[in-house]
């Protein structure tokens, strides 16, 4: 399998459980506490080397225990490191609630170090990022340096990926610079004023973002699955369901490293989506993020490969 590169923060997950999100002002019991790996870049590494990827991560972190926590995930999935720990800073962390029933999250993500991330520092790492078959990026890190290693990569003609989360302001060149561009639902509302609540209005929004100069466009549509929205199809994905849902937090970036894996196996994009939908699909039966991505061996197993 050809290598892919991911930038990316990590952040431990600090998650709390109760049956509903406390109003400002007010104090709640909640059913439960846990405390994990996470980050966008840092699952979608995870997911994709469990799934037997050759995966190298760039970020930041601090000199502190939970960037020792970071450092142990991502040895024991086999993610490669580009990580600079800095003692001037910290480790990033996030406050997720968990709704339970459903369990649906709303999350504060703090970088850390890894809003320090420079563009000098991406351009220090030319090499490693053009000599990938796939790179991948989020919003999550400073805009600039995404949008630097996006250039770079695109100049060594690497396959692009930008999971646009959460969702910012962008300029022209974050959607042209975009092989592929895979928001969820409100990612996509937000960023192309299209309300998207239906497979129809997700094409809609699909169309917006190919206007923007996007390659081709995921949207990921929760239980419904994910679409391939191309100016040559229009395809939705029908999700996977394994088992009662656990969690969906991690989902998207359990979708996005699935989906990144087979393009860099070579698979023709819907097969990549296809992929991602069923890996995602497995990993909300389990709780935490990187803790509930799935290897290979699951995957084929569940799909009785």
């Amino acid at each position: 399998m050809s290598a892919v590169v991911i930038l990316g923060v990590f952040v431990a997950d600090t998650a709390y459980r109760a049956t509903r999100q406390p109003r400002l002002g007010e104090t709640i019991l909640g059913s439960g506490f846990a405390l994990g790996p996470g980050g966008k870049g840092s699952n979608q590494s995870v997911a994709a080397a469990r799934l037997g990827a050759d995966v190298t991560f760039i970020s930041k972190i601090g000199v502190d225990p939970f960037g020792d926590m970071a450092m142990r995930i991502w040895a024991e999935a086999g993610v490669k490191t580009e990580v600079e720990r800095v003692p001037e800073s910290y480790t990033g962390a996030a406050s997720i609630f968990l709704e339970d029933g459903s369990g649906d999250n709303a999350i504060i993500v703090c970088p850390g170090a890894a809003a320090t991330i420079s563009t000098a520092d991406i351009e220090a790492l030319d090499g490693l990022i053009g000599a990938a078959s796939v790179f991948v990026t989020q919003l999550e890190q400073p805009l600039p340096a995404a949008r630097r290693a996006l250039e770079i990569a695109r100049q060594a003609g690497v396959t692009t990926i930008l999971n646009p989360a959460p969702a910012a302001e962008l300029g022209d060149e974050f959607f042209t610079l975009s092989d592929y561009f895979t928001p969820n639902e409100t990612e996509a509302e937000d960023l192309t004023g299209i309300k998207v609540g239906t497979v129809e209005e997700a094409r809609q929004a699909g169309e917006a973002l190919l206007d923007k100069g996007v390659g081709n466009v995921i949207i990921t549509l929760g239980e419904q699955g994910a679409l391939l929205h191309t100016r040559e199809i229009s395809e939705l994905c029908p999700a996977h369901s394994f088992a009662p849902v656990a969690e969906t937090t991690g989902a998207g970036d359990a979708f996005n490293g699935a989906f990144t894996v087979a393009l860099a196996r070579g698979d023709r994009p819907l097969e990549a989506v296809r992929f991602g939908c069923a890996v995602a699909g497995i990993s909300v039966t389990r709780p935490g993020t990187a803790q509930s991505m799935p290897t290979l061996k699951e995957v084929e197993e569940a799909l009785g490969a």
